[in-house]
């Protein structure tokens, strides 16, 4: 075996071993909160931006799989927010510009709004009802964050995308879910 493909499975190694740490750190009660929130909520819009988006993009579409109504802010088809839906607003630092507006403008519908993030200290509180803690390092780089051997934020993220595949998992289990009748909901025009 090549140099390269053992550093990389001792890199691939760190990076699993960080999630599974972060992951195991997080307190089961807020993902059960967030999870009834998903179910009683008539639609699901999210936000958040950069990489940050593309796993709440992801989030969203493997819902969507469990029949849940869920829209990106900005979407072409996005409809009305109202005091019926959830917002789950993704922000590490709770700082970020356009998720703090997007938040204070759900608020004035009355919707939930949700946050996911590591920094429970930020100014996204006065925005949101409940804050789910992924408990890494973030761009502020605060001295009780956990670190991370990857760069900027990455563990972050990808901890939010394993975060919405295990309230997924969770649904199945809790509804009993036939699994491979959920290819259905995939989308066909590939």
């Amino acid at each position: 075996m090549s140099h390269y493909c053992e550093r990389a499975k001792d890199i691939a190694k760190e990076i699993t071993n960080e999630l599974a740490t972060t992951l195991n750190n997080m307190d089961g009660d807020d993902m059960n909160t967030l999870l009834l929130e998903i179910q009683r909520a008539d639609k699901v819009f999210f936000v958040g931006v950069g990489r940050v988006l593309l796993s709440l993009k992801a989030i969203a579409k493997r819902l969507a799989h469990l029949g849940i109504k869920t829209y990106v802010v900005g979407q072409i088809t996005e409809p009305a927010i109202t005091e019926k839906d959830l917002l789950i607003v993704g922000s590490g630092s709770g700082e970020s510009a356009f998720p703090l507006i997007i938040a204070k403008k759900a608020k004035q519908y009355k919707a939930t709004v949700a946050h996911i993030g590591a920094n429970p200290k930020c100014s996204m509180n006065q925005f949101s009802d409940f804050f789910i803690k992924i408990p890494v390092s973030t761009k502020l780089q605060l001295p009780d964050e956990i670190a991370s051997v990857q760069p900027m934020t990455s563990l972050f993220e990808q901890s939010l995308l394993l975060v919405g595949d295990t309230l997924a998992l969770m649904m199945i289990r809790e509804q009993d879910i036939d699994m491979p009748s959920l290819w259905k909901y995939h989308a066909n025009l590939e």
